[in-house]
């Protein structure tokens, strides 16, 4: 089997400020972190000759190449896989570079999420990034859910949870640590929308509902933003001014159906569990020899559901699995060590890849996992669609 192991690499990452609010459109957030990904890599925009924009009909790849100036545009595609369609999109570049049908490939996430497109406010015009992220579910949303009031992912979600909660008697402190910990990480990250805002497992636990299970600190922010890295084949990333970021293992994966949650033979068998297996093999490796990982967490209880599809540890053990520090910085397994998606911001799970890069290139600081040769990035979109990419030093 054809295998994409070390083919192609990481050799730029930029972003722009996480915010609360900002004149610009998502567009130009998304020109600002390409430029910077682009400089980052020691190219310049006529080097790209790939890209692979968000799931957005305001932001195409024609779009990108008329602002950037790149007159010659290989290759283009868009991933429709919601908050996974970045991570997954590093596959498609990986293809793309291997073969030889582009040389650099950009992709691009941003979008306006507190002053444009938030989840109050599903449905119609330009800055609704939300709703053409959802597009592949619209018909289920509109027919079978939102009539009955389930109108927001934190309800959908709501429903895996609950049930894995009741079977396994998930305690609340479980995901209380996972806020917990990303907003320790994000304390050290001079980026982070949440630095210098302590939260403590107290705090957690007196936090008002949302949607039961989840409290507010279960739920990812909503921030404005954007960030883009650049991909390049392995031989010509010796070639690029930082150290090159090898993609040793990558996968997609999708429930069955994938989308609709309360159809499914088993819910908590999810896109990461036919991904994990088929990474894992073409990277070679096993998961003790990961040394962190970024894993997609819109919500908390998503970041236990997929740590246990991924098989750090067996089903309903996920609450033993994340006590006493453990996905912490200075544990066992680091998770999340920029804060995430709860408290650096919510760029579509395109951070997570930044951060596992600059992880590996050792450039993180007082954050910096010693020694990082191995780190894990996970996607997670619509009801439970997932991707997986093993990256390494």
């Amino acid at each position: 089997m054809y295998s994409l192991k070390d083919q192609a690499c990481i050799v730029g990452v930029g972003e722009t400020p996480h915010t609360r609010g900002t004149d610009k459109t998502e567009f130009a957030l998304m020109l600002e972190a390409s430029v910077k990904a682009i400089a980052d890599a020691g190219l310049t925009p006529h080097d790209i000759d790939g890209i692979i924009p968000p799931p957005s009909p305001f932001a195409t790849a024609e779009h990108f190449a008329a602002n950037l100036g790149i007159e010659d545009l290989r290759y283009s595609v868009t991933v429709h896989m919601g908050g996974a369609s970045s991570l997954t999109a590093l596959q498609s570049a990986a293809l793309a570079v291997a073969c030889g049908v582009a040389k650099n490939v950009l992709i691009p996430f941003g979008w306006k999420g507190y002053s444009g497109a938030r989840v109050r406010s599903l449905g119609g015009g330009e800055n609704d990034s939300l709703a053409n992220t959802l597009s592949s579910l619209m018909t289920t949303l509109n027919e079978y859910y939102l009539p009955y009031g389930a109108s927001v992912p934190v309800q959908w979600y709501a429903w895996l949870a609950t049930r894995h909660k009741e079977i396994y008697h998930v305690a609340d402190e479980a995901t209380g640590a996972i806020a917990v910990a990303s907003r320790k990480h994000a304390h050290l990250n001079d980026k982070a929308y949440m630095r210098g805002r302590p939260l403590t497992m107290e705090d957690y636990l007196n936090s008002r509902w949302v949607a039961k299970p989840f409290r507010l600190f279960d739920c990812c922010l909503e921030t404005d933003g954007a960030c883009a890295v650049v991909i390049s084949s392995a031989a010509q990333a010796q070639d690029c001014q930082r150290t090159p970021v090898y993609i040793a293992g990558i996968a997609e994966g999708h429930p069955y159906p994938a989308d609709d949650i309360p159809a499914r033979p088993d819910p908590f068998v999810i896109g990461l569990s036919f991904a994990t297996p088929k990474a894992l093999q073409m990277a070679d490796i096993s998961l003790k020899d990961i040394d962190f990982a970024e894993i997609y967490d819109c919500f908390t209880y998503v970041v236990l559901l997929q740590l246990e599809a991924l098989g750090f540890c067996k089903r309903g053990e996920i609450a033993d699995f994340v006590k006493g520090g453990r996905v912490e910085l200075g544990g066992e397994l680091p998770i999340n060590t920029h804060g995430g998606l709860h408290s650096e911001a919510h760029v579509g799970g395109i951070n997570h890849i930044v951060e596992a890069t600059r992880q590996l290139r050792h450039d993180c600081s007082e954050r910096q996992v010693p020694d990082a040769q191995l780190g894990l990035v996970t996607g997670w979109g619509d009801f439970g669609d997932g991707s997986l990419a093993v990256l390494r030093r």
